[in-house]
This record gives C-alpha cells, sequence and structure tokens, in this order.
C-alpha cells in the first residue's frame, strides 16, 4: 500500500492549531532543575549504549537526545511527567530503554517508504520522541489521553526541529484508523488490551509491538484465547546498565504469513 493510499486518522495535518490548554502549557515556565547533571558523562555513556545496541547514531542525533533529556528533566519538575526524578536513572530507563528498539525496528521496516509509526500512550515521548530523532525519515505519532504529556511532545517537536513527529491528545480507540506499519506500545496495557485498543492503526502487512519487562506468558495466552492477533516472536533486549529484564512482543493477525 502506497503512503498516499494509507488512511491518516492517527497524524494531525501540518501546522493545525493546538488547542488553548495546549499553547498555555508550553508558554508557562518550569522551575529550573537544581540536581546537577554532567551531560559530559551523559554523553560518553550514551555513546557507549548506542555503539553496544548497534543504533549507528551520529553525534549531532546523540545530542538531540540529551537537549530532550534536558527538557524532560526541566519540565518534569512542574508537570510531573514522569515518576523518575535521578537523571542518571532517566538516562537509562528512558534513553536506553528506548534505543534499544531502534535496530529491530529498522530491520522491520527497511524495505518500507516512508514508515509511520504510532507510540500509544507515549507519555512524555518514549519511546516516540527517541525513535523520531533517531530516524527523521520515519513518520512518527504519539498518542495519550493525557493533555499536558502530548503538549510536551508537541513542544519537543518545535524546541528540536523534528518535523516527522506529532502528538495527539485521545484515546487511541477514538481515532480514525491510522493505517500505519508499526504501532508500538511501553507499558501501556496487556497484550489483549492493547490490540483490542490499537489494531485499527495497524495497516494490513503491519504490526503491533509491545515493549515488556519478563516474558509475559499469561498476557500471551490470554490474547491468543480470543483475540484477531497472535504473537508472532518475542526478541530478548539487552539494555545497557539495566539490570533488569527486558523483550519485544511482536504480533500480527491472525492469518498473516
Amino acid at each position: 500500500m502506497s503512503l498516499a493510499s494509507r488512511p491518516k486518522g492517527g497524524f494531525p495535518p501540518r501546522g493545525k492549531a493546538r488547542s488553548a490548554k495546549a499553547d498555555a502549557f508550553v508558554m508557562r515556565k518550569a522551575v529550573p532543575a537544581s540536581a546537577p547533571w554532567d551531560r559530559d558523562a551523559a554523553a560518553q555513556r550514551l555513546a557507549a549504549a548506542c555503539q553496544a545496541l548497534g543504533a549507528g547514531l551520529p553525534v549531532e542525533r546523540q545530542a538531540q537526545l540529551l537537549d530532550y533529556l534536558a527538557q524532560l528533566q526541566r519540565w518534569n519538575r512542574t508537570y510531573n511527567l514522569t515518576a523518575l526524578r535521578d537523571p542518571d536513572q532517566m538516562l537509562v530507563q528512558h534513553l536506553f530503554d528506548s534505543l534499544a528498539v531502534l535496530a529491530p525496528l529498522a530491520r522491520f521496516l527497511s524495505e518500507v517508504a516512508a514508515p509511520r509509526l504510532m507510540d500509544v500512550g507515549s507519555g512524555a515521548g518514549l519511546p516516540g520522541v527517541v525513535l523520531a530523532i533517531a530516524r527523521p525519515d520515519w513518520q512518527v505519532c504519539c498518542v495519550d489521553a493525557v493533555e499536558k504529556k502530548t503538549a510536551f511532545v508537541n513542544q519537543m517537536a518545535a524546541v528540536l526541529h523534528l518535523p516527522n513527529l506529532s502528538a495527539r491528545h485521545a484515546r487511541v480507540e477514538t481515532l480514525d484508523p491510522a493505517g500505519c506499519d508499526v504501532v508500538i506500545s511501553r507499558a501501556f496495557a496487556c497484550l489483549e488490551d492493547f490490540a483490542a485498543l490499537a489494531g485499527r492503526h495497524v495497516r494490513p502487512g503491519g504490526t503491533l509491538l509491545a515493549m515488556k519487562g519478563r516474558h509475559p506468558e499469561d498476557e500471551i495466552r490470554a490474547l491468543h484465547d480470543g483475540q484477531a492477533w497472535q504473537v508472532q516472536r518475542v526478541q530478548p533486549l539487552d539494555v545497557p546498565e539495566l539490570q533488569a529484564q527486558r523483550c519485544l512482543i511482536w504480533m500480527c493477525r491472525k492469518g498473516s504469513p
């Protein structure tokens, strides 16, 4: 299916006006972070993580990732966008964790022209903003039901000059089908609910991709009991500096090759 023929329900047209609440959000000033952050040390750790993950990001994109993390720390003090406060934890559990899916996604999308991705329950843009920074050729739409979070993502699209990034304040099941190549989620819902709510946004031949911790055997069993979706494979992930299990759950429609 060509990009032009795909439905665009999940992706707002460029230049669409934000709501008054969103404008009010981006104009308010956050309290500056008081905790010290060694950006040079973080840059070295990020470069090492990218190498370990096979991400191959140029220095300027790594710098954008650190700019995003700095903005997230700053805004988080006022708007409570994420439960993590410590910069070192945010570097590993937000940036490195999100970057771990980049290489597997790149392989899946290697023959797709102008890939379209939707990040469901994106929160502060994880992994959506990270993917948009890493791959300017991917169109990424972050969807979340909390307006302050989607307003933050839209602000990051402007501040970090990411024309391939957008955000929608909505419940994902209320949006028109978006015809995406990949719909991804990170700590959004169980597999059964994720498929029921977001599966309609995946184009034929596309995939649902869930970022999980431990191998979710019970969730996989429940998904296969009554859904139109099935698990193709479970891919273990090794996130640098993270002492916890991570895996990717690849899902396709039943009957798909």
